[in-house]
């Protein structure tokens, strides 16, 4: 019985780290950034907080395409997908500056 309770726990414990992870790892870059390079901020921001559905490339996957997202939708459209959500996609993935950096970078997508 002491074996199951503790398998429960510890799967427990994997998915919430794995559900939680994300949101802390992007406020560290908020530290860690310092004004330097935004492009490659938004894109590290990106690669830990929607490429699992977007895919790494942005040549989607479970969330569309995004390769050429900037030729359809503008930085300030994106940046309401991110916050609001859209379709399967849940809102606010990314919140606050991350977000408007992940939306600048993709409306320079075309």
């Amino acid at each position: 019985m002491k074996w199951k309770l503790a398998t429960v726990f510890l799967g427990a414990s994997l998915a919430l780290a794995a559900c939680g992870g994300n949101n802390n790892a992007t406020d560290n870059n908020n530290g860690n950034n310092g004004g330097g390079d935004t492009a490659a901020a938004a894109e590290q921001i990106f690669q830990q907080n929607c490429s699992s559905c977007h895919g790494k490339d942005l040549s989607g996957g479970v969330g569309p395409n995004l390769q050429k997202v900037g030729s359809k939708y503008s930085k300030d459209e994106i940046k309401k997908i991110i916050e609001n959500g859209r379709g399967g996609m849940p809102a606010g993935v990314i919140k606050g500056e991350d977000a408007d950096k992940v939306a600048e970078w993709l409306a320079s997508k075309k």
